[in-house]
């Protein structure tokens, strides 16, 4: 969002959010059918990829040491593997057991099954088989059974979990192979069903209207605003959780009155909305390198392997991979579930702030371990499930700000701009069924006729 640039000076004398609870500073320093015919523009293959920002690029570039053109190639490759992704799934159903991309510049998607007779369908879509024994479903069982342990036992000494789609297995991060023992019989898993990932890191939360800006909660914490959004004729921003609970009062990056916590959940999940005062703008724009910015077109989730890069008041704009979706984090405050993992380092003031992948908008800042001196991890809290839990639109280049359509309705099955989709739901549009190859929240000019690399007409 945006407001007159003005002096930062107080910043250095506000403190940033380490964890929940800060002691307030005094208040001086406060194999399938055809998609429809019709143009297949590039952009509507690969979602505004194949012309990403100057900014990106040099992200990239630095940060996972690439050329300009294996950045550009990159980002392409992503996202057409995305979409091949998505149709495999679809087509593999209960056998499909994930899919990730890997390799600096070519990306190439892999796409696991349980079923050896699978192989020749996956390398039809140009992808390598990786045969398994496991489903995806069979391993998001095992790690909800930890899920459910984490609600009625400590787990200071575990305080990772998560679903790894390359190991085919249900990992634990601890700080001893007994202390991951110990989780794994509370949660009634075998030990053989999980692998173990000995660390003494334990993330914490990161806490300190263009995506990455500060902003300050009760004029006591500083946080990053994450991606500008919309409710009706409201106007805000997604956040962490964890900045500031309902009612809270920010101010801007400039001092200046900005607005009000509207709703947030943590721990759980790590999510909130600021509804912010008519002084104030959302923009589709995340802060980049030397005051320079990109802008998000949409909320397609990226895959695992691909390259994300986040914004953050505290150290800017960094890039890394997307190390696995549905991780659970243990932080001192609580557990949080639903998280993404990645390489990309963070520090104290950075929460909240925007993780994005190419022009499309991934989640805001939770928590992590490491900084960016030495290199760190870093979890965020997906976006799609933000904006369809509080009912919110996300402002992108298309300039759309339509009020969402319901998640649960008698027209559930109808296509709508504004809904949140999950890969393999079905929707009708104008007379033809499709069913959604990528999560993403719909928009007015990404209608399934129109957009090959979200919906395959079946």
């Amino acid at each position: 969002m945006v407001a007159g640039h003005a002096a930062r000076s107080r910043r250095a004398a506000l403190t940033a959010l380490g964890t929940l609870v800060l002691t307030a500073l005094p208040a001086a320093a406060s194999a399938a059918p055809p998609p429809a015919p019709g143009p297949q523009p590039g952009a509507a293959r690969t979602l505004g990829a194949d012309g990403p920002s100057a900014q990106v690029l040099r992200a990239m570039e630095r940060d996972l040491r690439l050329t300009p053109g294996q950045a550009s190639a990159r980002l392409v490759n992503e996202a057409e593997a995305g979409t091949r992704a998505g149709m495999l799934r679809n087509t593999l159903g209960d056998r499909f057991a994930g899919a990730w991309v890997s390799g600096a510049t070519s990306s190439e998607l892999t796409v696991a099954t349980t079923d050896a007779a699978d192989t020749a369908a996956i390398e039809a879509q140009g992808a390598k088989a990786a045969v398994v024994a496991r489903g995806l479903g069979e391993l998001r069982a095992v790690k909800e059974k930890l899920d459910t342990a984490a609600v009625r036992t400590q787990t200071p000494r575990t305080p990772v979990w998560y679903v790894d789609v390359k190991a085919n297995r249900v990992v634990v991060q601890a700080t001893s192979e007994q202390a991951a023992a110990a989780f794994a019989e509370a949660a009634g898993v075998e030990s053989q069903d999980i692998g173990v990932r000995v660390s003494v890191h334990r993330p914490r939360v990161l806490a300190d209207l263009v995506g990455g800006e500060a902003y300050y909660i009760d004029g006591r914490a500083r946080c990053s605003i994450g991606f500008s959004v919309t409710k009706d004729q409201q106007q805000g921003f997604a956040t962490a959780g964890h900045c500031g609970g309902p009612g809270a009062k920010t101010t801007g990056f400039n001092e200046a009155d900005q607005g009000t916590f509207q709703a947030s959940v943590f721990p759980g999940k790590d999510m909130a909305w600021v509804g912010v005062n008519a002084d104030w703008t959302a923009t589709p724009d995340v802060q980049a390198q030397d005051d320079q910015k990109v802008q998000v077109a949409g909320s397609v989730e990226a895959l695992v392997g691909a390259s994300v890069c986040r914004s953050g008041s505290t150290t800017g704009w960094h890039c890394g991979t997307v190390q696995q979706h549905d991780t659970s984090v243990s932080y001192a405050e609580g557990t949080v579930d639903g998280l993404t993992e990645t390489t990309v380092c963070a520090e104290p003031g950075d929460s909240g702030g925007p993780f994005v992948a190419g022009a499309q908008a991934q989640g805001t800042t939770s928590g992590g371990s490491g900084d960016c001196t030495n290199g760190g991890t870093t979890f965020y809290q997906p976006i799609n499930p933000l904006l369809s839990d509080f009912g919110l639109t996300l402002r992108t280049t298309s300039g759309e700000s339509a009020t969402p359509a319901p998640q649960d309705n008698a027209a559930a099955d109808a296509w709508a701009a504004g809904r949140v989709y999950e890969t393999g739901a079905t929707v009708s549009h104008s007379g033809l069924r499709y069913r959604c190859l990528q999560n993403h929240q719909a928009q007015g000019v990404w209608s399934p006729e129109n957009t090959p690399a979200l919906w395959q007409r079946v």
